[in-house]
């Protein structure tokens, strides 16, 4: 686990964030500069930092959680549709985008704006309602 890593420090505690869920194996939380109110990354706890170098069963997994979490999110915020995006560049950590989206260009990631802790919390508590009463 890279010193340095900023999601490798949320998962230890080390930096705090607004998580929305979290299991043995995977955290999602709020991004910090949403590029649409509700935008989560989901992220392995384990350190990897290119998704296509996870093995096929820890792929399938982060997916599957996404899909998971995708309409807890989308209720949560009202929003049309949910968009995916992976990239891993600006953290080196494997980490998936779930944003909401209700336009075509709703997910552009040059929109994204920081939040206060105070919207960041009232979005991710109505996020954990959904994610509840989802039973995940």
């Amino acid at each position: 686990m890279p010193e340095n890593c900023i999601f490798c420090k949320i998962v230890k505690g080390e930096i705090p964030s607004q998580k929305v869920w979290e299991d043995e194996n995977f955290l999602a939380f709020l991004d910090i500069n949403p590029v649409q109110q509700g935008h989560v990354l989901l992220i392995p706890k384990a350190h990897s930092d290119y998704i296509f170098s996870m093995d096929d069963k820890q792929y399938a997994e982060i997916l599957n959680r996404a899909k998971a979490l995708s309409e807890p999110i989308r209720k949560a915020t009202g929003a049309k549709r949910i968009g995916l995006g992976v990239e891993g560049l600006s953290v080196p950590h494997v980490h998936i985008h779930i944003i909401p989206v209700n336009n075509i260009n709703d997910i552009d990631p040059c929109k994204g704006k920081k939040a206060s802790q105070e919207e960041l919390a009232k979005i991710a508590d109505k996020i954990r309602k959904e994610i509840a009463a989802a039973k995940l």
